[in-house]
């Protein structure tokens, strides 16, 4: 009887995934802004090719244009149509980290511009949960990723934490795994200084 529940418990799950990657898409298509459940922390997020969008998160977190966002991709060999060229040792990092790990490549490109550093630069992080993979993969661009707080103050590592005036701003804000008590803590960002070495920018 447990298994039958538990089977019942798992269709009902990824029909609500399923039905809330659509609306979180055609949200996304349209230029819109939503608030996600990333693989570290909620997330403020638009499709990364949209200028607009992009300027409109900035504007929600009272955050320093100057200061670049990160971007998400659902798989590593997607990574060549955003960044220059991709070191070879990146590859080796991904898998040999187990947590999420952002890694900041030089010479970012088919993005939007508000997104890159001064030097042109931009982190990314391949996402393994499979909420971001398939939203990211149904959209066929980057994600946004900015932490759901604004400039300055502390990072919500829960749903509930967010503040109300952040989950009023946005055009959408995802019902799934809002209950989620997640132990994560933001990503390690690593970034190339060039093809071989880098530095540790968080741990």
């Amino acid at each position: 009887m447990r298994d039958g529940n538990y089977q019942r418990t798992t269709i009902e799950e990824r029909k609500t995934m399923t039905e809330e990657l659509l609306k979180a898409y055609e949200v996304l298509e349209k230029g819109g802004i939503i608030l996600y459940p990333t693989d570290t922390i909620w997330g403020i997020g638009c499709d990364a090719t949209k200028v607009k969008s992009v300027d409109r998160i900035f504007k929600i977190k009272k955050r320093d244009p100057a200061r670049s966002l990160i971007i998400l991709l659902d798989q590593f060999e997607k990574l060549h149509r955003y960044v220059d060229k991709v070191p070879a040792i990146a590859l080796d990092l991904i898998n040999s980290i187990d947590t999420p790990l952002t890694i900041v490549y030089p010479g970012g490109k088919n993005l939007a511009k508000n997104l890159l550093a001064e030097d042109g630069s931009i982190g990314i992080r391949i996402v393994k949960t499979e909420f971001c993979r398939r939203l990211i993969s149904l959209l066929n661009a980057p994600l946004v990723s900015s932490s759901a707080n604004f400039s300055g103050q502390s990072t919500p590592l829960m749903f509930c934490k967010i503040s109300p005036e952040i989950i009023k701003s946005v055009d959408y804000v995802v019902d799934f795994e809002r209950d989620a008590i997640n132990q994560v803590r933001p990503s390690t960002v690593i970034k190339f200084t060039d093809n071989e070495s880098y530095q540790i920018i968080r741990t």
